[in-house]
C-alpha cells in the first residue's frame, strides 16, 4: 500500500480518516478528487464528550451539494455534553480545523487557543464573536445564595470584568449565557467561584473564634486566577523549575478550640498531580501587610514598612478580593491622584511586572505598596489601567473632548506657526533624507506675532462650557504673550505709538504722538519701562478688583491703598476728593513722580517721629499710606499681603526712581525674594487658584513664568538649568503635562535670538504626546521635524518619526489630509509604505500588505509573504495573471531575497514551462524532444520538492494543493506527450519525473497504471 503524498489520498488513508473524523464509510462515496477536497474541508474531533453542529456527516453532505460550505458554516456550534456549548455568529471557515486542540470545556469555563502563539487576528479561524453558554452545577443552584437576581447580578460583574456582554441566566436548567468579541478565557476563577457559591457561608465557628486583631489581615492568594492564568499550569511550572519548593496547601486546618476550617475548593492541581513522598516544609513568606510613604530605613520607626509573621494558632479566614480604589483627596501630575490602598505583595514587589506604558497615554500598573487607612481596607491583586489625561487642555466643564477647542487650542496656534517664514535645512542621516524646519523672526516682527497669538487664545475663550481653571490658563498665556512683546520686541524707526494709560511716567508718550526717524537711544529704555509699566497695571487689575469688592465702604483708606496698589492713580485721587480729603488728594496726584516728593513726605515721617508725635491720632491706614508715599514699601505692606506682581509694581512705581530701567527693577526685586521679603513668583493660577492648590504648591522650585522673562530680559540668561525650568508646564498651567503654548513659546524666543538651547527635547516630546493623543499625527511630525540636530543623538528625528508612523498607522493612513500633510513635510514615503504593509499584515490583509511592501521596495519582506500568504490563493483563484505581474515585479531584485528560485521563481518556472509543453511559440525556451521537456520536468518537479522542504511549515495547507497543482498539470502535460517516436527509456523516465512529483495520490495511481501498461507492452514486444 502506498503512503500519502502531498495534495492527495489513497482509498485506505480514506477509511482511516473517516474513522478518525468520526464519519461512517458510508458517507464519502468512491476514491476521487472531489472526495479528497472535502476530507481537507473537514474539522477534526475526536474526543467522544464533545459535538458540533452542524454535526461532521451533516457537513460532508452539506459540501458534496454546495462546494466550499465549510468554509461559510452558518451558527457553527461546539459543545460538550453538561458543560455547555459556543456557538459562532455569523459564518464560519472551519477547514481543517482541530477541535480537541483549539476549544476547551471545563467545570465554568471555557479556553479556546489556548496557547497565545497558536492564536489568529481577531475575526479569524474560531477567534471571532460568539455566544457562550456553560451550565453551572447543582451545587451553586442548591446554594443558599442561589437567587435569580443574587446571581444574575453576580454573574454580570464576572462577565463585565472580563470584557464579555452577559444576556441571560437561567435559574431551573443553570445555563449562563453570554457573547464575546474574541476568545481566551472565559468563565469563573478560583475566587469567581468562591463568591458565588461561599459569597455569605461560614467558613469556620464564630461564636467560638479566638478573639483577633480587627485590623490583622490576610492577602488574597488568588494571582494567577486575577490575572487569567491557569493555576494547573502555574503550579506545573513551578514544581519543574523549583522541585524542591514544593508548596505546602493543607486542605483542613484546625483552629485552638478544635474547629475545622475547610478550604471550600480544592485545586486541580491539588487533584491531578499526586504526592510520592512526604511534602518539603518550608517557611511561610512574612506578608507586607503595612506601608507608609514617609518611611525610612530605620528599623525602629514604626513608619516603615511592617513585616509581621502569621499566627500559628489561628485559623485562615478567605476575605474577598474586591481590588483597590484610588483616593481622590492626593493628586499627582500623572494619573492625578494617589492609590494608598492594599495590593498583593507578591505582585507589587515581584521583579517580572512593575509599570508599562501603552498607546494614548495609558498606564499599566499594580498600584501602590500595601498600605493602611484607617479601619477600611481592601485586597487587591489586579493589575490597572489608567489613562493619562494628556488631552485635558481640549476637554469642557462636562469632561468632554470639544473640537472646537482642538482646533483652536491646537490646530489653528500649528497653522499659523507653519504661516510663518521657516529656514528649511536638507539633513541626510545615515541612509536617510529629511527636511529640518526652524522658524525664522526678527524683533521688529514679533508684536505681529504677539498679537496674532493673543487672538487665537481671545478665539478660544470665547468657547462655551468653559471651565473656571481653564479660563483662568488661557488668561495666563495671554498676558505671558504680551509680557514678550513689551520685554523683547523692537520698534521701527518711524511710525505711531498708541497712548498706554494714564500712568505720570507714561505721559511721557502724548497721544499718537509721531516718533521721528532717528528716535534717541536713551529714550528706548524709558519707553519699554512704560509699557512694562502698563502690562503690569493690567496684570494685576482682577487681584485689585476682587480686593475692593471685599472691603467696606466707609474704610475709604483702605480703598485708596489698594488701589495704588495697581497704579489706580485717577480713581485713588477721585476718592480721596468725593470724601473731602483734598490733601491727601494732592500727595496722591504726585505718587510715583518726582524722588524729591518722596524725599519730603519721608523726612516729615521722621520729624513726627523725632518729635514724640503720638500717631494714635492719625489713621493707621493713613500712616501706611504715607510710607507708601515715601517709598517705605515694606513698612507700608506691614501685616498686609499682596501677590508677586503688585510687590514688584509697588517697587517700581513709588520705591525706586521713575527713570530706573527694568533689568535693575527686576535684580532688585529678585535680591528681597533672595533675602525673604518679598513674596514668590507663583503663577497665576496658584494666586488667583483654589487654596488647596496654594497649600500643595512648592514654592521653591516652580515660578511663573513671567518671572523668569523679567529674568531673561535682566540678565540675558540662557543655561539650560535656567531654561528648563522657565520652560516647564508648572510655569504656566495647572495642567502638568500640557506644553502646547509653551512650545510655541519656546520657538519664538529662539527665533528673534533671544534665548538658544539644543537640549530642551523634553518639552518637544511632551507636546509631541499630546498631539498623539488626539491623533493629529502630522502635526507631531511637524512638531518633530522643529527638533534641533543633536551630535549626541543623530537618528533621533528618524526613530521619532519612524515610530510615529508605525504605532499610530492606523489613525493617519484613514485621513488622507494627514497622509498628504506628511508627504508634503518630506517624509519618505517608504516609511509610510512600510508601516501599512506592517499595519495591514497584522490585521491579516495580506494582498495589501504585499502591495506596501512592494511600494518601499522591502523585497525580502514582500516575497515572504508572497509565497505563505498570496500567491496560493490567486493560484487557487485562477488568477494567473497577478501571479505574474507581482513576480515579474520582483524578479529584478531576486539577487536581494533569499530563496528566490524556491519561492516566487517556482511559480514564473511553472507558467514558462506549461507554455513550452503546450508548444507555445512566444516561449523563449523552445522544447522539442521528449528528452528535453522530460530534463526540463525534472528540474522543475526537483525545484518543487526543494521549495517545500525550504519552507517547511510555514507553507499552509492551501499552498501545498497550489504545488500539487503545478506539478500534476506539468506532469500531465509531460505524459501526454510520451508517443511512438520515443524510445521505451526515454517513456519510462517521463513515468519517474511524474512519480517523483508532489502529485495528488489518485493521480499518481493513473500514472502508475499507464506505466505498468506500457511496460506490459513491451514485454510483449520482447516476446513476440
Amino acid at each position: 500500500m502506498m503512503e500519502c503524498g502531498v495534495g492527495g489520498i489513497s482509498d485506505s488513508c480514506i477509511l482511516h480518516t473517516c474513522k478518525k473524523r468520526r464519519v461512517c464509510k458510508g458517507c464519502i462515496p468512491p476514491t476521487n478528487e472531489i472526495m479528497a477536497e472535502i476530507e481537507a474541508s473537514l474539522p477534526v474531533l475526536h474526543l467522544p464528550d464533545y459535538y458540533t453542529k452542524p454535526s461532521l456527516e451533516e457537513l460532508v453532505a452539506q459540501e458534496l451539494l454546495d462546494p466550499g460550505y465549510c468554509s461559510r458554516v452558518p451558527d457553527f456550534t461546539v459543545g460538550r455534553y453538561g458543560y455547555g456549548y459556543v456557538r459562532y455568529l455569523n459564518e464560519t471557515d472551519v477547514r481543517g480545523i482541530c477541535i480537541d486542540e483549539i476549544v476547551k470545556f471545563h467545570k465554568h469555563e471555557i479556553v479556546v487557543y489556548s496557547d497565545e502563539n497558536d492564536k489568529p487576528a481577531v475575526g479569524e479561524g474560531l477567534n471571532k464573536e460568539a455566544e457562550v453558554v456553560l451550565v453551572l452545577d447543582s451545587g451553586i443552584l442548591k446554594s443558599k445564595d442561589a437567587q435569580q437576581d443574587i446571581l444574575v447580578k453576580k454573574l454580570k460583574r464576572i462577565a463585565e470584568r472580563q470584557g464579555a456582554q452577559f444576556v441571560s441566566f437561567d435559574l431551573v436548567t443553570g445555563e449562563w449565557k453570554f457573547l464575546v468579541q474574541h476568545f481566551s478565557r472565559f468563565g469563573f476563577g478560583d475566587d469567581d467561584e468562591e463568591d458565588v457559591v461561599m459569597d455569605d457561608a461560614e467558613i469556620y465557628d464564630k461564636e467560638k473564634e479566638s478573639p483577633s486583631n480587627s485590623n490583622e489581615m490576610e492577602l488574597s492568594h488568588s494571582l494567577p486566577s486575577h490575572l487569567r492564568l491557569d493555576p494547573v499550569k502555574m503550579r506545573e511550572m513551578r514544581l519543574l523549575m523549583f522541585p524542591d519548593e514544593e508548596e505546602v496547601e493543607d486542605l483542613r486546618h484546625k483552629s485552638s478550640s478544635g474547629k475545622e476550617y475547610v478550604r471550600p475548593l480544592q485545586t486541580s492541581a491539588q487533584a491531578i498531580i499526586p504526592r510520592s513522598n512526604p511534602p518539603v516544609a518550608r517557611k511561610t513568606p512574612f506578608p507586607l501587610l503595612e506601608y507608609n510613604k514617609h518611611w525610612n530605613f530605620d528599623s525602629n520607626s514604626p513608619g516603615g514598612i511592617l513585616m509581621v509573621q502569621q499566627q500559628k494558632g489561628m485559623p485562615l479566614r478567605t476575605i474577598k478580593s474586591q481590588g483597590f480604589q484610588l483616593d481622590l483627596t492626593h493628586e499627582t501630575p500623572v494619573s492625578g491622584n494617589y492609590a494608598r490602598n492594599i495590593v498583593d505583595a507578591g505582585l507589587f514587589m515581584g521583579k517580572s511586572f512593575r509599570v508599562g506604558w501603552g498607546p494614548n497615554g495609558i498606564l499599566v500598573h499594580s498600584g501602590a505598596p500595601v498600605v493602611s487607612s484607617g479601619n477600611h481596607k481592601l485586597l487587591s491583586s489586579v493589575v490597572y489601567l489608567e489613562k493619562v489625561a494628556f488631552d485635558k487642555l481640549v476637554r469642557d466643564e462636562n469632561n468632554k473632548v470639544n473640537e472646537e477647542l482642538v482646533d483652536y487650542a491646537l490646530v489653528s496656534p500649528l497653522n499659523f506657526h507653519k504661516g510663518i517664514n521657516h529656514v528649511m535645512k536638507k539633513v541626510e542621516i545615515g541612509p536617510c533624507k529629511l527636511t529640518l524646519q526652524k522658524l525664522e523672526a526678527n524683533r521688529t516682527t514679533l508684536s505681529e506675532i504677539t498679537h496674532q497669538y493673543c487672538d487665537l487664545i481671545e478665539r478660544q475663550l470665547s468657547v462655551p462650557g468653559l471651565s473656571s481653571s481653564t479660563r483662568l490658563g488661557l488668561t495666563h498665556q495671554v498676558m505671558t504673550w504680551e509680557l514678550i512683546r513689551v520685554l523683547f520686541s523692537e520698534r521701527e524707526q518711524k511710525g505711531l505709538v498708541e497712548s498706554l494709560g494714564a500712568d505720570n511716567e507714561e505721559d511721557m508718550m502724548q497721544d499718537e504722538k509721531e516718533i521721528c526717524q532717528d528716535v534717541d537711544q536713551e529714550a528706548l529704555p524709558l519707553m519699554r519701562r512704560a509699557e512694562f509699566s502698563y502690562w503690569l497695571r493690567e496684570s494685576v487689575s482682577y487681584h485689585v478688583q476682587n480686593q475692593i469688592s471685599s472691603l467696606n465702604d466707609s474704610h475709604y483708606l483702605q480703598h485708596i491703598f489698594v488701589l495704588l496698589t495697581g497704579r489706580q492713580l485717577d480713581e485713588a485721587v477721585q476718592l480721596a476728593v468725593s470724601k473731602g480729603d483734598v490733601r491727601l488728594a494732592c500727595l496722591l496726584s504726585q505718587a510715583g513722580g518726582s524722588t524729591v516728593n518722596r524725599s519730603d513726605i519721608a523726612r516729615q515721617l521722621d520729624i513726627w517721629r523725632n518729635k514724640g508725635l503720638d500717631f494714635n491720632f492719625i489713621e493707621k491706614d493713613r500712616l501706611r499710606l504715607y510710607d507708601l508715599l515715601a517709598g517705605s514699601i515694606h513698612d507700608a505692606l506691614h501685616d498686609v499681603k499682596i501677590d508677586w506682581r503688585r510687590f514688584l509694581g509697588l517697587l517700581m512705581w513709588y520705591k525706586l526712581p521713575p527713570d530706573t530701567s527694568l533689568p535693575i527693577a527686576f535684580r532688585t526685586y529678585k535680591h528681597f525674594l533672595d533675602k525673604g521679603t518679598a513674596p514668590c513668583p507663583v503663577p497665576l493660577f496658584i494666586d488667583e487658584g483654589t487654596p488647596d492648590e496654594a497649600i500643595s504648591w512648592d514654592m521653591d522650585k516652580h515660578f511663573d513664568i513671567s518671572f523668569y522673562l523679567m529674568l531673561l530680559h535682566a540678565s540675558e540668561e540662557t543655561e539650560f538649568r535656567f531654561l528648563k525650568a522657565m520652560f516647564s508646564a508648572f510655569s504656566s498651567t495647572p495642567d502638568p503635562l500640557d506644553y502646547h503654548m509653551i512650545w510655541h513659546q519656546r520657538a519664538v524666543l529662539e527665533a528673534v535670538g533671544v534665548i538658544s538651547s539644543n537640549d530642551l527635547h523634553i518639552l518637544d516630546m511632551a507636546f509631541v504626546s499630546q498631539l498623539l493623543c488626539l491623533g493629529k499625527c502630522h502635526w507631531a511630525i511637524y512638531v518633530v521635524l522643529h527638533l534641533p540636530l543633536h551630535e549626541d543623538y543623530p537618528y533621533l528625528h528618524v526613530n521619532l518619526i519612524r515610530e510615529i508612523l508605525f504605532q499610530y498607522c492606523e489613525t493617519w493612513s484613514s485621513d488622507e489630509s494627514q497622509q498628504q500633510f506628511i508627504e508634503d513635510l518630506g517624509v519618505p514615503t517608504d516609511w509610510m509604505h512600510e508601516a501599512l504593509a506592517i499595519y495591514y499584515d497584522y490585521n491579516g490583509d495580506h494582498s495589501k500588505a504585499l502591495e506596501q511592501f512592494l511600494q518601499c521596495a522591502n523585497w525580502r519582506k514582500a516575497h515572504t509573504i508572497f509565497i505563505t500568504s498570496v500567491a496560493y490563493r490567486l493560484f487557487l483563484q485562477a488568477k494567473h495573471t497577478e501571479i505574474w505581474r507581482i513576480a515579474t515585479s520582483m524578479e529584478d531584485h531576486k539577487s536581494e531575497i533569499e530563496n528566490w528560485e524556491l519561492g516566487a521563481g517556482i511559480y514564473i518556472s511553472f507558467y514558462l514551462m506549461r507554455n513550452s509543453l503546450q508548444g507555445d511559440t512566444n516561449t523563449m525556451t523552445e522544447l522539442d524532444s521528449l528528452q528535453s521537456k522530460n530534463a526540463a520536468c525534472q528540474d522543475f518537479v526537483s525545484q518543487l520538492n526543494e521549495s517545500l522542504a525550504v519552507w517547511g511549515s510555514r507553507l499552509p495547507v492551501d499552498a501545498r494543493v497550489a504545488y500539487s497543482r503545478m506539478a500534476r498539470e506539468v506532469c500531465d502535460l509531460l505524459l501526454s506527450a510520451v508517443g511512438e517516436g520515443a524510445t521505451r527509456d526515454e517513456q519510462f523516465s517521463c513515468f519517474d519525473t511524474a512519480f517523483s512529483a508532489p502529485i495528488p495520490e489518485d493521480r499518481r495511481s493513473a500514472h502508475l497504471q499507464d506505466a505498468v501498461y506500457l511496460f506490459t507492452s513491451f514485454l510483449s514486444e520482447i516476446a513476440t
